[in-house]
């Protein structure tokens, strides 16, 4: 098929095109609904299979890290496969993984199959994203991007809305079962709008290079997961998986510069767009999933919060991504390095907003920060978008949309990582330091205005006093990790004023 080279709007698009947004649409949905559902039934999974707080982060952060090693695969394999068999493939096996994960019995096998989830999932979104980009012309990528964004920011806002009410009417398994019959219609629809995109090359993989970058990530993510339970460089085990990440990555590195057809074509990052935009994109994926992870522990836990008020609080991020669809066609045309950092400030407002929270906070405050993270979210990611690929050539943008993607996904699972790092050691911590205030001797426990219940010569009443502590220290931790997120949005904003333009004549 062609790209048209036709200076009208939108609505001068083919049907194929419009079948091509919505394919792209649908597919996009599904993957954002799994990662923020998983989210949402965190807490019923972890008291069902007896997790503790870090073991059940793997379900999330497995899932991130399968699909950042799995996405540099997408351009060899839609070559070698042809774009319908590749995407067909690829939602067919995201809809079982999800049934799969609907029957697990175990966090293992939990794990395992969101880990064949991220595997399936890692085309989904640059292969929709390459689609397009070679299905349009240039003067209507905003506009496409834009529109194929609202499956991708859909997905997020039903996932914990329908997530939450499943749970709540059944258990966590129904959230994953209501993936199959979207996924079907998905696998539908992939077959008849790529039906005359099936042609295939024999391009060369470097293998090399892949297990090199895939081992170094791998390394470093369960560097971020355990490091905390195994003390850290104090365990062998840590040492050993430095090594293993320090090394593979030095000879990825090596590779990629010497190797006459790398993995990473080093072409890519003379693109200044191009490597200004990917490092914004691991700056976007650090803010993604963040919330989406922390809140529900927060809200079930120290709020006791039902799962289907969470769900609905969580989905107010979406609704600012729809009020920003209102204003980013125009934003990105006129002005998109100030687009991009207008959306960063946002989010490092959201993030220092919500480190202002304390344990009485109120619905009002969580859905006022979500929704301004949702919008700025929004406002940075299309002129984003736009910008890293306007001044790539065209052949290499298959190969720059996995890379772009790989980064997005990796620092999403490495800042998950970390901020629930941040919020464990914090809790211990703070909760090793407010106890020592806990004595018969401490006269401002035996004031009037302290519950009775609070009482220290009871065991009962030691318990609850412990309890409490336990919840002002967790609070604590989660006001660590919003400031950590605040920070790093805030870092990134002088970033938007590096890039440049495209020239007139693209």
């Amino acid at each position: 098929m062609s790209v048209t080279t036709q200076q009208g709007g939108i609505f001068s698009c083919t049907g194929r095109q419009w079948l091509i947004l919505l394919m792209v649409q649908l597919s996009n949905l599904l993957f954002g609904m799994t990662i923020t559902l998983a989210n949402v039934v965190l807490p019923e999974v972890r008291g069902t299979l007896s997790a503790t707080q870090d073991e059940i982060s793997w379900v999330i952060t497995l899932n991130l890290v399968a699909t950042a090693v799995a996405t540099p695969l997408t351009g060899w394999l839609s070559s070698r496969l042809g774009w319908r068999t590749l995407m067909f493939a690829t939602v067919t096996g995201f809809t079982v993984s999800s049934f799969l994960c609907g029957l697990a019995n175990s966090l293992e096998a939990l794990i395992l199959f969101r880990v064949f989830q991220g595997i399936f999932g890692a085309p989904i979104m640059p292969m929709g994203q390459a689609i397009l980009l070679a299905s349009f012309p240039r003067h209507l990528h905003a506009t496409a991007l834009v529109i194929w964004g609202i499956g991708a920011v859909f997905g997020p806002v039903l996932g914990p809305v329908l997530g939450s009410m499943a749970t709540e009417a059944s258990n966590w398994r129904a959230a994953f079962f209501m993936i199959v019959p979207p996924g079907c219609a998905a696998m539908t629809c992939v077959w008849f709008a790529l039906s005359d995109r099936t042609e295939r090359s024999r391009l060369r993989f470097d293998w090399t290079g892949f297990l090199t970058l895939s081992l170094a990530i791998l390394a470093a993510q369960l560097i971020m997961d355990r490091g905390q339970r195994w003390d850290w460089f104090d365990a062998n085990e840590i040492v050993v998986l430095a090594i293993v990440g320090g090394v593979s990555f030095w000879m990825f590195v090596v590779h990629c510069l010497t190797a006459a057809q790398p993995f990473l074509n080093p072409r890519l990052l003379r693109d200044r767009n191009f490597a200004i935009g990917i490092t914004i994109a691991f700056v976007m994926g650090m803010l993604s999933f963040t919330t989406l992870t922390l809140f529900p522990s927060l809200l079930h836990d120290l709020r006791d919060y039902p799962d289907s008020v969470i769900g609905s609080l969580l989905a107010a991020r979406g609704l600012g991504n729809w009020m920003a669809f209102l204003v980013i066609v125009p934003f990105t045309r006129v002005a998109p390095r100030l687009a991009i950092a207008c959306g960063l400030a946002l989010q490092a407002i959201a993030g220092l907003s919500m480190a202002q929270f304390d344990i009485n906070l109120t619905f009002f405050d969580v859905f006022w920060t979500n929704m301004l993270q949702g919008f700025g979210q929004s406002i940075a990611f299309t002129p984003m978008t736009v910008m890293a690929f306007a001044t790539l050539p065209r052949h290499l943008v298959t190969e720059g949309s996995a890379i772009f993607t790989l980064l997005r996904n990796f620092g999403s699972s490495m800042f998950i990582s970390l901020t629930v790092m941040v919020l464990l050691r914090s809790t211990t911590i703070n909760y090793a330091r407010l106890t020592e205030f806990i004595s018969p001797y401490n006269k401002a426990l035996v004031f009037p205005g302290v519950p009775s219940q609070w009482g220290l010569d009871t065991a009962t009443g030691l318990l609850r006093v412990s309890n409490e502590i336990q919840r002002q220290a967790a609070m604590i931790g989660y006001i660590n990790a919003f400031y950590l997120m605040g920070f790093a949005a805030a870092v990134a904003v002088p970033l938007a004023g590096l890039m440049r333009g495209a020239s007139k004549g693209e």
